[in-house]
């Protein structure tokens, strides 16, 4: 298992020391020396895996259970490479507050100890951004390296991506790698051609992807400071929403439909939202405002502006656990998910009180029936998620926090996303919490990057043995 684990750690601290390469010709560029030694011992710590070059790795069946071990192992070492710069940087940060942030970065959840970030040098939060880059790229690695757990139905949304041998691996890994890059830079484009900064579009390019709540400056009023820039800036956001494979399996596949099923269930939640909120919201409001908000959660990167009516927070809360798409960077419990769980528990009702008539678990769109042990396991995850919320809610309480922000900054934590003023939690300090608070949060947030499912799976195995 340790072997498996080192190679796939391999990539990734492989990219990390390319992003510490690129941080420090940045600092260099623009004559920022504060922090550049931190990037140096990052990069020469962060090479040291290149070593299992030189080693032949044997093409063997690696069964579920060491790929979820591999995959949470990951969420807790890779940050810690992340961590380096923070910790050796000039602003005396302790070893637990860096980990918090790399975390929280890697994870894509956005909550930051940083209280005012005018105060970092723009390396630094190049470093934030980035660290979220990656951490939404290592989730769709992870999705791949953990397809055995998802229902056939997911399955084939991932463009029919049902081999497991090393070169279909690196095939799909590959895709997804540039696919995920090409976004990437479309977004940085297309926030340039709206006049945002270079140094603003770089930054919010890669959150954005990732669907993760850094942000470059202190409010994101700032930076939004016109009708235009609000709605563009939310539609950008839709990108973490949708499948990543949305575009190319409407423009490269035969059979369409298929293969973007869930992101056709998508679009209509999402209309019926839009529609939904124009009718509930006040007048008075400026509905775009509104509008940011939709996509900031659905898309589960929480970020919004500030004159958020109260009265839609628990609205807004909900939409950022049911989450967007299986093959997207947000999380959640995935809409296709719960409308599946809804539609056969609303069959089996019925066909109690019709035992005559014949119900199928197919959805539109769809030409292939569910079978039962699926939507056991779609009920698992929120049973899962349920006894999470109840978890760290109780511990958050015992450490000084009132009921209601235990709740919301569980729901958050759970969900990887961002504290603001549409959940209510935006002046909310992380830099004050405790020791175990805080470590408390880091291990939340790394179950929520996980797929639920796993969770269980791992329990079975080491706590129901044969």
């Amino acid at each position: 298992m340790l072997n498996f684990y080192f190679y796939y750690f391999r990539f990734f601290s492989t990219l990390i020391s390319i992003l510490c390469f690129l941080n420090i010709l940045y600092s260099y560029y623009f004559d920022l020396y504060l922090n550049v030694d931190s990037y140096f011992y990052t990069l020469l710590i962060s090479i040291i895996p290149l070593i299992s070059f030189f080693f032949k790795k044997k093409d063997t069946k690696i069964d579920i259970y060491t790929k979820i071990i591999t995959v949470i192992l990951g969420y807790v070492t890779l940050p810690i490479l992340i961590a380096l710069p923070y910790f050796l940087s000039i602003y005396n940060i302790s070893f637990l507050n860096s980990y918090f942030e790399a975390v929280s970065g890697f994870t894509s959840t956005g909550f930051s100890i940083f209280n005012n970030i005018k105060h970092l040098d723009e390396s630094l939060i190049l470093w934030r951004s980035s660290s979220q880059w990656i951490g939404g790229l290592y989730f769709l690695f992870s999705i791949i390296l953990l397809i055995d757990i998802f229902d056939d139905n997911l399955k084939k949304t991932l463009t029919n991506f049902l081999a497991f041998n090393s070169a279909e691996i690196f095939k799909q890994s590959l895709k997804i790698f540039i696919i995920y890059s090409i976004f990437t830079l479309l977004i940085f484009i297309i926030l340039n051609i709206f006049e945002f900064r270079s140094f603003i579009s770089l930054n919010l390019s890669m959150s954005i992807i990732s669907s993760g709540g850094f942000l470059p400056v202190n409010n994101l009023d700032i930076l939004l400071n016109s009708q235009t820039k609000i709605i563009v800036f939310s539609i950008l956001m839709l990108t973490s929403f949708f499948s990543l494979f949305f575009l190319y399996n409407l423009l490269y596949k035969k059979k369409r439909i298929k293969f973007i099923q869930e992101d056709i269930y998508l679009i209509i939640y999402f209309l019926i939202l839009i529609f939904f909120f124009f009718l509930l919201t006040d007048k008075s409001v400026n509905f775009a405002i509104i509008f940011l908000s939709i996509t900031s959660s659905i898309s589960n990167i929480g970020v919004s502006l500030n004159n958020i009516p109260n009265y839609l927070s628990f609205i807004f809360l909900i939409l950022i656990i049911i989450g967007g798409s299986f093959f997207s960077t947000s999380s959640g419990l995935r809409f296709l998910k719960l409308l599946s769980l809804f539609k056969f528990s609303i069959k089996e009702i019925i066909s109690n009180a019709k035992p005559k008539n014949v119900f199928t678990n197919k959805l539109w769109f769809s030409d292939k029936s569910m079978v039962t042990t699926d939507f056991y396991k779609y009920f698992f995850s929120i049973v899962i998620f349920i006894l999470s919320l109840i978890s760290l809610s109780f511990l958050l309480s015992i450490f000084n926090l009132s009921m209601e922000n235990s709740f919301k900054l569980s729901i958050l934590t759970l969900m990887n996303t961002v504290n603001s003023s549409m959940t209510g939690l935006a002046l909310f300090d992380f830099e004050e919490l405790s020791v175990l608070a805080k470590q408390s949060i880091i291990v939340f947030m790394i179950i929520g990057r996980v797929e639920l499912i796993s969770i269980l799976i791992i329990l079975k195995k080491f706590l129901f043995k044969n």
